[in-house]
């Protein structure tokens, strides 16, 4: 018997697995997939047939377990885990009518990923004994036997549920493999949950859907993390008892919690696997609003860790429970690889986006603040009217079909990874009467190969009337996208490491008294590297995403790498381009054994090099590190270990960052507000607040000058003023 070699789809003998091999996927399926016209139909129910039965006759057949779950297929060169999604297996659950499966080669005593596939809109044929689903499978390699017929025996409920038998068949007819599979689950998916918290913030568990008021036809019933993804046909199965460690007040830093992930998830591994890690947290350190984090998207096995800021969502009454489970299924839904609402067209490949660019989704993955709806109502309040707490059908069909390294925590990276993008995406509006300008400039005219590339943001009113908008400017929290067009060509997306999600409403009003907002970003490297690798000329756009949905757009903005001019230059480049010594830029800093390379070549840059412009940077991250505690948390889950600040090493560190970049040869104007306040308070730390007001003063006076806008002058002489408060307040006499 002939066989296409390593194809699990071909042959003709019942069981049938060739040999194989374990192969990448391919990238046919985004991040988030596109909904088929009749990805919501919904099909006969487990009681229903497609004969003409009267409704006396159809009340008088016996009820049938749903058909719909998941099956898996033993024995063999190959293992199939199919899904079969044709009928509603729970109340309320919705029916995409889609089959799809992996495949897994098994060697001795190891199974390896080799392939997935799905039936988008297959033929659905119901009888009295049995169901038989037909329809062709888009695959992740070239199947030989693309059709697929799946037949399932009706079982009456109460009766073990039948296995169903798995036929692959070429475009000929010709009858490839086939698999039997077992019946496993009434869900699409499983995976393990491990959920730790910090002393004294107590765990979200459910909130009562009739509590406040809902959408028609959206039933009161107690939700919680689980059952918000058991609606979703996915099963989250919880890990044990809840690990509860000491907390900080200062709050946790994306290094930090990608430490505390490494040692405390006692399931965490780098290889793809259904488990997933959630960490509530008492606050977010470094920016205000942030109520949870999937930081876990700067490594090779992304996607395994998220957190939630209980102080920012914390509250017994029914508004903060619901928003709660908002936020940890948000969260989560990140770690399925799930996008926000706006940004699914800059999957790889795109996805479209729902109504009004994604701001009109009714889905867990969008800000409540942001919503628009098609009647008219915006905002939070409207989006809760609206809102029937589930995700969007693109969605389900990603969670239950997306082609498994898409969606398993530690396989395809988030959004995919690297993608080029249309540049079409940044094209200018047609017409824009949003009252708002984007600017976007780089820090220097031009940078030195493997110099830090930072660009400062600045958005602005057109009208003189004032406009109202919200203030989120830096790419990190991703309402501001940038495009890349490197000097081969290709275009790509900026994409940040951490995935925070500043679901607040945080308006600013722009008008004569406060003209614009700023932002300064490094965005040298992100969730795929390095993207300045060469000499050469760049060009940059932005786009901000506004309250009201408008699309802003910045000039295109030209930078130049310039080539590296001696070996000294050469040697230089290469200690800064290293990942981990991207990653601590990104960071500022960071304690985690798994950059200690990166910051060993730091080192060296500084003794090495210590007269040079790039030792500026590498300052920067080490004396911000230092001047701040680390925490991590014991491996033993014994409590949390707490370095404290070192405030020799981030004087020395910072000292000179600060004194190089008042004289225009250091860091951008915004890093050097906060490396100079972080230098005033390693002084006030070590007792020194006649030092610590000296240096903020002389902050106010480097800003203080025709160079700089005036509201502009007095936003950091108000920011230095607090600072000394708070510095005076916190390590002042008692």
């Amino acid at each position: 018997m002939s066989s296409q070699s390593g194809d699990p789809t071909t042959g003709s003998a019942e069981f049938f697995v060739p040999s194989g091999q374990d192969q990448e996927e391919g990238t046919e399926q985004a991040a988030t997939e596109p909904t088929m016209a009749d990805g919501a139909e919904e099909l006969p129910t487990s009681a229903q047939h497609e004969t003409s039965a009267t409704q006396e006759e159809a009340a008088a057949l016996p009820k049938y377990r749903p058909a719909s779950g998941r099956y898996r297929s033993s024995g063999g060169s190959f293992q199939l885990e199919l899904r079969v999604d044709v009928d509603s297996t729970r109340s309320g659950s919705k029916v995409l009518r889609k089959v799809s499966g992996d495949f897994f080669t098994t060697t001795g005593g190891t199974t390896a990923y080799f392939g997935s596939f799905t039936v988008h809109g297959p033929t659905v044929t119901w009888s009295a004994t049995q169901v038989v689903i037909n329809g062709l499978g888009s695959y992740t390699w070239q199947a030989g036997a693309p059709v697929v017929r799946v037949t399932i025996p009706r079982r009456p409920v109460g009766q073990p549920p039948a296995a169903a038998t798995v036929q692959f068949v070429t475009v000929a007819g010709q009858a490839g493999a086939s698999y039997l599979c077992p019946y496993i689950s009434p869900y699409f998916r499983a995976l393990t949950w491990e959920q730790d918290s910090v002393t004294g913030k107590i765990p979200f568990l459910a909130y009562n859907t009739g509590s406040l008021p809902r959408p028609p036809g959206s039933p009161a019933r107690s939700l919680s993390v689980p059952g918000a993804f058991a609606e979703a046909g996915i099963q989250l199965l919880v890990s044990g008892a809840a690990n509860v460690v000491a907390d900080s007040p200062n709050g946790w830093t994306d290094s930090e919690l990608h430490g505390a992930m490494q040692t405390n998830f006692s399931q965490w591994q780098n290889i793809p696997q259904w488990k997933v890690w959630l960490f509530v947290a008492g606050a977010y350190e470094g920016l205000a609003g942030v109520r949870g984090i999937m930081f876990d998207a700067a490594d090779s096995f992304q996607r395994q860790g998220c957190a939630v800021f209980y102080d920012m969502i914390k509250g017994a009454d029914a508004e903060s429970q619901r928003a709660q489970l908002r936020t940890y299924v948000h969260e989560l839904g990140h770690s399925f690889n799930l996008l926000h609402s706006w940004q699914k067209n800059l999957a790889r490949p795109p996805a479209p986006l729902g109504p009004k660019g994604g701001f009109g989704d009714l889905s867990w993955m969008n800000y409540p603040q942001n919503y628009q709806s098609a009647s008219g109502p915006t905002g939070t309040a409207a989006y809760w009217s609206d809102f029937p707490f589930q995700f969007t059908d693109n969605e389900l069909i990603h969670l239950r079909h997306g082609y498994y390294r898409n969606v398993i925590m530690g396989a395809n990276a988030f959004a995919t990874g690297a993608a080029d993008i249309e540049p079409e995406l940044f094209d200018e509006p047609l017409a824009d009467e949003s009252g708002l300008r984007l600017g976007l400039r780089g820090a220097k005219s031009g940078f030195a190969f493997g110099e830090p590339v930072v660009v400062e943001l600045k958005l602005e009113t057109t009208d003189l009337r004032g406009r109202s908008t919200h203030g989120h400017l830096h790419p990190d929290d991703e309402l501001v996208n940038i495009a890349i067009r490197q000097p081969s060509g290709r275009t790509v997306l900026y994409r940040p490491l951490r995935v925070r999600c500043v679901d607040h409403d945080e308006t600013v009003r722009l008008d004569t008294g406060r003209p614009a907002v700023y932002a300064s970003a490094y965005i040298g490297y992100g969730r795929d590297g390095h993207y300045f690798q060469q000499p050469g000329t760049y060009q940059l756009r932005a786009s901000y995403r506004a309250s009201d949905g408008s699309r802003i757009v910045s000039p295109v903005l030209r930078i130049a790498v310039r080539h590296p001019v001696t070996a000294a230059d050469s040697e230089l480049a290469e200690l800064m381009m290293g990942e981990e010594q991207g990653k601590l830029l990104v960071l500022r800093g960071s304690d985690s054994p798994s950059l200690r390379s990166g910051n060993v070549a730091l080192q060296e840059v500084i003794e090495r090099h210590a007269n040079h412009p790039f030792a500026v940077y590498a300052r920067l991250a080490k004396g911000l590190n230092a001047e701040h505690e680390f925490k991590s948390l014991k491996p033993d889950k014994a409590g949390l270990a707490v370095r404290a600040p070192d405030t020799k090493a981030a004087i020395e560190q910072l000292a000179p960052v600060v004194k190089a970049s008042q004289q225009g040869k250091g860091v951008d104007n915004l890093t050097l507000n906060l490396a100079t306040r972080r230098l005033a308070r390693a002084y006030a730390r070590q007792g020194d607040l006649e030092e610590s007001s000296t240096i903020l003063d002389r902050l106010v006076r480097h800003f203080d000058t025709s160079a700089f806008n005036p509201h502009v002058v007095e936003a950091v002489r108000a920011q230095a003023e607090s600072t000394k408060a708070k510095l005076m307040s916190d390590f002042g006499p008692a």
